[in-house]
């Protein structure tokens, strides 16, 4: 039998109802007991309510077990009981019981009232205005009685011993579980203890049981808990936490939005704490607030972004015929892509185009329905122009380039307007034109020979003609795209698209896109916020695509406070809790990057490293500087990721010592890893021994320092000394890509050195070998790549 067979629905939701007949959008404490009794929990304590006003018999008050009683206040306001007086424990008889009771119903408002005029922010919005008396009273209208709870002691009151597991609807994500150190300090850990150390967390819809209970094998509150400290016993079953989460992982799904048969939606479901008792897990605190379904949205035709990428007619709106403005720029990038001048239309009234393209007055006019309709006019023209393309079916595509849509207070009626007339128009028919946008820089297709970015050649120098990769940048920000196209022009994806506000099309839909595309295998997405649920739709996305072979590399802004306002700003997003994102989207599948310097690494791995075979995480590091070798060394570990250096097989001992005898280095060189071959190295020996490594059984992959500035190196573009042309026939940049691409393991390079060395870097990278300016660097990327690479494997069902 499966965890949602013990649960009792039908009586949860008679639960649910019942509050719901009351006016009531969450559970009383003695409520959330009761759930969770229905719910398969083993040890829910036994309580009954003492309503305010009503005589309870003696025997009531004594018919609990135990010698002592829990006390609890019963407010739909009072969220924090123990720190306003609201839970007391007393010995068990009527007189202790009933005089506790009567002192609570009156302190407790006091004690709350004070408590609010020292932080009036904090108070429920009924009580604000209030001070005094008034407050007080206010209070005790709302107290509902007190609660008498079975007192179950604990085995240990020490740290770590109670457990939080929790339920939240997020925005974005939809169910969340989280679970990990309970108790009053419960937030004060998740700040102070590093990640994944206090509080994991997992999408609901991409997780059972079995699965959280391994992310939570890696908290503390798990080796507190199984006796895996220090001086601790074992107090709870790893089948008991197991069950646990299981149920609450079919809870959360029945009572989901994203359950189309959901009778309600659990807003929170929090347990904190769990304590535990021989072997018994006690909640001792609880509460729930729930809501009623709501209307799903109309899905958007996702799969007219294929007229979106490769076009076969573009139409643009915005053209200035006197002036190089945006319009004008994104023409001269369309045409200088190689798109057919004769399938571009300009919409525009008077005299031909100086370009030579076709124009015609307004959308009228368009003798064929477009493929992609580009608008860069004034965001005020945008709403009247959304509802007249969709009223003509003009286009299958738009791209909405103009910003100021809902990027400020004033523009997010203006916003709202667009967004209504899309959705109606996805409930028509064959669902209408997707849009692209607002607020965006466009997109380069290069299978689809266009580029819309509106900046000039001048500004920004395209190869054009250069190969690209099998990938695709996605990023909410035109500007983070452009600037990694500036600085990193060894980044050659296929498709580059600003996804802007995401007034429709989302990232989600765009990874569903490149989940399924032939032409893509490494998806890179930079991220600000989600839409509604789409934070769920991109994670199942990237599990659809991390199923299909293919890798995701993604970028989450807004990790801070700070960080959260400042991409609200930018492109009117909303930032959803960072915690949670990077949980979902890592537990999906994805290559999670922590900075601008790790999202640039990973794709450029994943982009070069895609073919290879990652059999395991074991290093081989080499180099002829010492500092390198030992940084190697340093930086196989961190808090997210870890390597081991492989112990050389005794052939390959015997090979390299082979090539360093040939060079006259075998009475300068130890043959451990890391391996400092020194200065003296020259091209051939840096090749051949990076070559040896790569066939070595118990080594999974090669970091190659190649010594820039030493003087056994051609490492130079323009030099009059052969000895350093990089040119030469025997140069490393020649012998290093044969070494490459001849095996199937990862081979990267680092070249630590100036800008003297950018053109052997560029003649190495253009050759699909990696390249890293710092070893470090080199060392952090390669490994939270290969992590990632093998999580995925294990999610494909097993390794290689």
């Amino acid at each position: 039998m499966t965890s949602s067979d013990y649960i009792d629905f039908a009586a949860i939701t008679a639960l649910f109802q019942h509050a719901c007949d009351e006016s009531r959008n969450f559970l009383y404490e003695y409520e959330v007991y009761t759930l969770l009794s229905r719910s398969g929990a083993e040890t829910p304590p036994r309580s009954h309510l003492m309503v305010r006003g009503a005589r309870v018999s003696d025997e009531e008050l004594v018919g609990i077990p135990g010698e002592r009683a829990v006390l609890k206040i019963v407010s739909p306001t009072i969220v924090h009981k123990t720190e306003v007086g609201g839970v007391r424990i007393v010995a068990k008889t009527p007189q202790s019981v009933r005089s506790a009771q009567r002192r609570m119903l009156y302190e407790v408002p006091e004690n709350y009232a004070a408590w609010i005029e020292r932080n009036p922010d904090a108070a429920p919005p009924s009580y604000r205005n209030l001070s005094g008396q008034a407050l007080v009273a206010a209070i005790s209208r709302d107290v509902k009685g007190v609660l008498q709870v079975q007192f179950m002691p604990p085995d240990s009151d020490t740290f770590g011993h109670e457990l939080i597991v929790g339920l939240r609807r997020t925005r974005e994500f939809g169910m969340i579980l989280s679970a990990g150190l309970g108790g009053t300090d419960t937030e004060l850990y998740a700040q102070r203890f590093r990640k994944g150390q206090a509080i994991v967390a997992a999408s609901t819809l991409m997780t059972d049981g079995q699965t959280f209970f391994e992310l939570f094998r890696q908290t503390i509150s798990y080796k507190k808990l199984a006796g895996l400290t220090r001086g601790q016993r074992r107090i709870v079953a790893d089948e008991q936490l197991i069950e646990c989460f299981e149920s609450f992982v079919a809870m959360a799904n029945f009572y989901s939005p994203d359950n189309p048969d959901a009778p309600f939606v659990i807003e929170e479901l929090e347990v904190n704490p769990f304590a535990f008792t021989d072997y018994l897990m006690v909640p001792l605190d609880g509460m729930c607030r729930f809501s009623l379904p709501e209307d799903r949205p109309v899905a958007r035709p996702v799969g007219k972004i294929q007229n979106l990428l490769h076009p076969q007619r573009i139409g643009i709106i915005g053209v200035s015929a006197t002036r190089r403005n945006f319009g004008r720029i994104i023409l001269e990038n369309i045409l200088a892509q190689g798109f057919d001048p004769q399938s571009v239309t300009i919409l525009r009234e008077g005299a031909p185009d100086r370009s030579g393209v076709q124009c015609v007055p307004d959308l009228a006019g368009l003798p064929d329905k477009l493929d992609l309709l580009v608008v860069a006019v004034g965001a005020a023209q945008v709403p009247d122009l959304v509802e007249e393309i969709i009223s003509r079916d003009a286009a299958h595509a738009v791209m909405l380039i103009p910003g100021g849509m809902g990027e400020t207070k004033d523009s997010r009626e203006r916003a709202a307007q667009v967004v209504a007339q899309i959705n109606a128009a996805h409930g028509r028919g064959d669902g209408g034109p997707v849009f692209l946008g607002a607020n965006c820089m466009g997109v380069v297709s290069r299978p689809g020979r266009y580029d819309t970015w509106f900046i000039p050649e001048e500004k920004l120098p395209r190869d054009r003609g250069k190969p690209y990769r099998r990938a695709a940048l996605v990023s909410q920000s035109g500007a983070f795209m452009l600037h990694r196209s500036s600085q990193c022009p060894e980044l050659v994806p296929a498709y580059m698209i600003s996804m802007g506000n995401q007034t429709d099309l989302t990232l989600g839909d765009m990874v569903s896109y490149f989940k399924d595309s032939k032409q893509v295998d490494v998806i890179a997405v930079y991220a600000e916020g989600f839409s509604d649920l789409d934070g769920l739709a991109f994670c199942r996305a990237v599990r659809e695509a991390v199923m299909a072979g293919k890798e995701v590399v993604f970028y989450k802004a807004g990790r801070t406070p700070e960080g959260k306002s400042a991409t609200s700003g930018h492109t009117a997003s909303l930032a959803g809790d960072f915690m949670v994102c990077e949980s979902c989207v890592r537990q999906a599948g994805a290559i999670v990057a922590q900075n601008f310097n790790q999202f640039q690494d990973l794709f450029l791995l994943a982009e070069t490293l895609h073919g290879k075979k990652i059999r395991g995480n074991r290093l081989a590091a080499v180099s002829g500087a010492g500092f390198e070798a030992v940084g190697m060394a340093d930086s196989i570990q961190s808090d997210d990721y870890s390597m081991q250096l492989a112990p050389f097989a005794p052939e390959t001992v015997d090979k390299i010592a082979a090539v360093l005898r040939e060079k006259r280095l075998d009475a300068l060189v130890g043959i451990v890893n890391p391996l400092d071959i020194n200065p003296a190295a020259d091209d051939d020996a840096h090749a051949r021994i990076a070559a040896i490594l790569a066939t070595d059984p118990g080594v999974d992959a090669v970091v190659l320092g190649l010594d820039p500035l030493s003087p056994a190196m051609h490492t130079l573009a323009e030099t009059d000394v052969p000895a350093f042309d990089l040119h030469a026939e025997g140069s490393i940049a020649r012998l290093l890509p044969q070494v490459a691409v001849q095996s199937d393991k990862p081979i990267i390079g680092v070249i630590d050195g100036g800008r003297l060395y950018d053109p052997l870097r560029d003649a190495l990278m253009a050759e699909g070998v990696p390249i890293f300016p710092v070893c470090d660097r080199a060392v952090s990327a390669l490994a939270q790549y290969i992590q990632a690479r093998l999580y995925a494997d294990l999610l494909r069902g097993g390794l290689g």
